[in-house]
């Protein structure tokens, strides 16, 4: 009698509602519905807004505009898909890329496998069965084979904690939570507290509508102009002729995006050639110009050639010496936060009604029902105040439900000390359960479209083999994860990101621990990393 195949996930025998539960309806639960789905599994996703996009969903602040160009923040996985669809701008805005990724649920039928308008509430882990008992806040429940978290690193929203926030008389908003309607600010007299992404983007918007603007900052960001433009249609032609090319060098990248560093280390080169190799990078625009050189985010000295470049540019586009003095940082590195993208930033405050409040000199005492009291006593009456004060980010979305794995331990408690994961993937004592694009991963370091599509692919991989070889599950071994923590901690180290008092190490966030949470040896890198495991047999992981 010959050999029956193994169970597939069609075939096998239904102990579960489903087989698999995505959290999340951004580029990366999206991505994980489509490619599970097409595998055979039976999907349900859950996603707590009205429809799908993820943090473009809620992001959609006046400029809000994605700072990875458009035609590398967009789906490598079907190539119809990359052809139909026309990028009109290098820097997509938040209109754009939640229009484009409303196709993407169209284009596949993506819809009918979510439940919108609800938050999971808690996963918990069965151990005799290895399945996850997953409940809404609807009162729905759902066991599920394995658990897929695709919550995004930016969609916790974090507002300051100052004295008598909630007393103030005018409209308030987050940045992170913008009104869908949009917000009109004609005449009004606007405060913005933060100066990081969102801030920078919003000001020269905000500035154009407003009587008075009043910006409240406490650090000061490296902001490139994006440079941005309309992609002509010769423009467009050609880059979607050249899309397998431009995917493949993405993915050799440190990024995720066709572009590599000069060849040459910062000071193997003369100061002409330097400052050529600079200033093509700020042409260029953006986050890109943090990689001019390949030493310089680890070297100092390379470091500060880069930065003394960037002062000449910027103080030369503010009138004021001394409101450039409080724009060009002084407590970190160039790139050791991410460098944000602006349209117009620090020309902004070269307008007579735009003001710039430098909190480190002169703190906000509290909040009241006008406006703002300084530390000195001083008031700035407001009608509208805007919060563009960032996220709990890489664990706080994670942190709001409650998953629990083995022995009742909360993930919340396993992670007390810093996220714990074995290549951002799993953790010890949680089997069947994949936190997707988080920390422990390349993440928010690179293009995360092409990051969602290299974890969403490795997982599909491993569920095909669990299923061939009759597995129930997997789970990453202790030994592993402390390995992978030591790692990813020895890589930071070996940088100058751990100078500055990042959201990658929750220095915005109080009481969090001080942890370098991404993975920061680069897209290729990582890459070849879980492939290597992946060969091994799947190596510092348990299959059960």
């Amino acid at each position: 009698m010959s050999a029956q195949p193994p169970p597939t996930p069609a075939t096998q025998p239904e102990r579960t509602d489903t087989d698999v539960v995505v959290v999340g309806a951004g580029v990366t639960g999206l991505y994980a519905v489509h490619r599970l789905r097409g595998l055979g599994h039976r999907v349900r996703a859950f996603e707590r807004a009205a429809d799908v996009g993820g943090v473009w969903y809620w992001n959609r602040y006046p400029g809000a505009r994605c700072d990875v160009e458009s035609f590398d923040y967009s789906y490598s996985f079907d190539d119809a898909l990359q052809q139909e669809w026309d990028w009109t701008e290098k820097y997509a805005t938040q209109p754009e890329i939640i229009s484009y990724l409303r196709h993407v649920a169209d284009r596949f039928d993506l819809r009918p496998a979510y439940t919108f308008n609800t938050s999971v509430s808690s996963a918990e882990l069965d151990e005799k069965t290895l399945t996850w008992t997953v409940r809404t806040d609807a009162g729905e429940t759902v066991t599920a084979r394995c658990c897929v978290f695709a919550v995004g690193c930016l969609s916790r929203a974090q507002r300051p904690d100052i004295p008598g926030i909630d007393t103030f008389a005018g409209r308030a908003f987050h940045t992170g939570e913008w009104p869908h309607e949009g917000v009109d600010l004609t005449g009004q007299r606007v405060g913005v507290i933060g100066t990081g992404s969102s801030g920078i983007q919003s000001v020269p918007e905000i500035a154009a509508q407003a009587a008075q603007l009043t910006v409240f900052q406490r650090s000061a960001n490296y902001s490139i102009p994006a440079g941005n433009k309309p992609v002509t249609e010769d423009e467009r032609r050609a880059l979607k002729a050249g899309y397998a090319e431009r995917r493949r060098l993405a993915r050799l990248s440190g990024g995720g995006s066709p572009f590599t560093t000069y060849p040459k280390k910062t000071f193997d080169v003369d100061e002409g050639e330097r400052r050529a190799a600079y200033e093509s990078r700020w042409e260029l625009g953006g986050v890109l110009y943090s990689k001019t050189f390949p030493d310089q985010v680890t070297d100092l000295a390379a470091n500060d050639a880069a930065r003394a470049f960037w002062e000449e540019k910027v103080r030369a586009r503010i009138a004021d010496p001394a409101v450039a003095a409080l724009l060009v940082p002084g407590d970190h590195p160039i790139g050791t936060k991410r460098i944000v993208t602006d349209s117009g930033y620090f020309e902004t405050y070269n307008q007579p009604h735009v003001e710039l409040v430098d909190l480190r000199r002169n703190p906000i005492a509290r909040i009241d029902e006008k406006g703002v009291v300084l530390a000195d006593g001083t008031r700035v009456d407001l009608d509208v105040l805007v919060y563009a004060t960032g996220f709990d980010a890489m664990t706080g979305s994670v942190d709001r439900i409650e998953v629990r794995g083995r022995g009742g331990r909360t993930l919340k408690e396993a992670w007390r000390d810093g996220p714990r994961t074995y290549l951002g993937l799993g953790t010890d004592g949680f089997p069947n359960f994949f936190n997707l694009t988080g920390p422990g991963s390349p993440s928010v370091m690179v293009n995360v479209v092409l990051a969602a599509e290299q974890h969403v692919d490795w997982l599909a991989a491993l569920l095909r083999h669990l299923d061939a070889t009759g597995r129930r599950g997997v789970e990453a071994t202790g030994a592993a994860v402390d390995a992978w923590v030591r790692d990813c901690r020895e890589r930071a180290a070996a940088t100058l990101l751990m100078r500055a008092d990042s959201w990658y190490l929750g220095a915005n966030t109080p009481g969090k621990p001080r942890v370098f949470m991404p993975f920061v040896g680069g897209f290729k890198v990582y890459q070849d990393i879980i492939d290597e495991v992946a060969a091994a047999g799947y190596e510092g992981f348990e299959l059960l």
